[in-house]
């Protein structure tokens, strides 16, 4: 059985580890909720994405899961300010988003000139505790 993952550009910039199809890695995966993801990727494909992937503390008592990469997507979308916002914080516009397969994640992705990179989707597949750390191939 696979998993859908979404893995944020920033986490993968401040801290991540390059990784590619192929490698096992150990995450702390927390549950998605399909609504945070619905203007970036559409509800659709929002409601398939089953973990998030989290550096940053608010997944400090789960333990790391071991999942092995089958593929990685980038998302890029648009970004905007919705009509009528008092903040004028851009937001992801929704039915933008482009996804492209790629080889490799390192949190760096080219763009076009309306598009902006806002992470990757990963299908990963769980496996056994102890098959592997970051990256179970040599780099």
């Amino acid at each position: 059985m696979t998993l859908t993952i979404w893995v944020d550009d920033w986490q993968m910039q401040c801290c991540g580890e390059r990784f590619v199809p192929g490698d096992v890695v150990s995450w702390t995966l927390l549950e998605a909720d399909p609504e945070e993801y619905a203007d970036v990727v559409g509800s659709e494909r929002a409601a398939g994405i089953d973990f998030r992937e989290e550096h940053h503390g608010q997944g400090e008592e789960r333990a790391p899961t071991s999942v092995e990469v089958v593929s990685i997507d980038e998302v890029h979308c648009r970004y905007g300010v919705p009509p009528g916002a008092a903040d004028k914080v851009n937001h992801p516009v929704p039915g933008t988003t482009v996804l492209v397969p790629v080889g490799a994640a390192d949190g760096w992705a080219e763009t076009g000139p309306e598009l902006r990179f806002a992470g990757y989707l990963v299908t990963a597949r769980r496996v056994a505790d102890g098959a592997g750390g970051v990256a179970a191939r040599d780099r």
